[in-house]
C-alpha cells in the first residue's frame, strides 16, 4: 500500500498547490511552483542524484548548470521568447536524467553540464512563461530556492544510500518520466 501512495505522490502533479499563485509574483509562488509538479521534481532531484554519484567537482557543476540555465531559460521565456517542444523536453529530463543514474553512466562532466544546462533552460522557461507579470524578481528567487533544495536532497540521498539504492531511485525516475510523457 505504501508503494502504491507513493507512486502516485510521484506521479500525480498537485497544480493546485503552485499553478494558482503565479500571478501573485512573491518569493512563496515561486518556492511552490517546481513542487506543482512531478516533472520537475524528478528531474531536479535526478540532477542531485546524478551529482553525487558522479562526485568531485559534478557535486556541485551540475546543479550549478542547471541553476543557472533555469534562470536564463526563465529571463527567455517571460520575455515571451519561443522555446520549439519545451515540455517534451522536460519530460526527456526525468526519463534521460533518471537513466543515467540506474545505469550509472560515467559521462565525462563537461557532456553532463552541458546535458543538464539544456534541461536546466527547459525548465526556466516553463517557469517563466507561467510566472507572474509583476514581482518577477521574487517568483524567480522562489524557484531557484526550491531547485537548488532539491539538488541537494538529490544529493543527500546519492551520498547516504548505498550504490544500489540509488540506481533504483534512478530507475524510478525514469520509469515515472516515461508515465508522465504516456498520461
Amino acid at each position: 500500500m505504501k508503494r502504491i501512495l507513493a507512486t502516485a505522490l510521484i506521479v500525480c502533479p498537485f497544480p493546485a498547490m503552485a499553478h494558482g499563485l503565479h500571478e501573485s509574483g512573491t518569493l512563496l509562488a515561486g518556492v511552490l511552483h517546481p513542487l506543482g509538479g512531478a516533472d520537475h521534481v524528478l528531474a531536479m532531484l535526478a540532477v542531485g542524484l546524478l551529482a553525487a554519484q558522479s562526485a568531485g567537482r559534478a557535486m556541485w557543476v551540475l546543479p550549478g548548470a542547471f541553476v543557472v540555465a533555469m534562470l536564463l531559460g526563465g529571463l527567455l521565456g517571460a520575455a515571451g521568447l519561443p522555446f520549439p517542444a519545451v515540455e517534451p523536453m522536460i519530460l526527456a529530463s526525468t526519463l534521460i536524467l533518471g537513466v543515467l543514474v540506474a545505469l550509472a553512466c560515467p559521462l565525462p562532466l563537461p557532456v553532463l553540464a552541458a546535458m543538464v544546462a539544456g534541461f536546466g533552460a527547459a525548465h526556466g522557461w516553463a517557469h517563466g512563461t507561467e510566472g507572474p507579470a509583476t514581482g518577477l524578481a521574487l517568483y524567480a528567487a522562489g524557484f531557484v530556492a526550491a531547485t537548488t533544495l532539491l539538488h541537494l536532497a538529490g544529493i543527500a540521498l546519492g551520498r547516504l544510500l548505498p550504490a544500489i539504492a540509488l540506481r533504483g531511485l534512478g530507475a524510478g525516475a525514469a520509469v515515472a518520466g516515461l508515465a508522465l510523457a504516456v498520461v
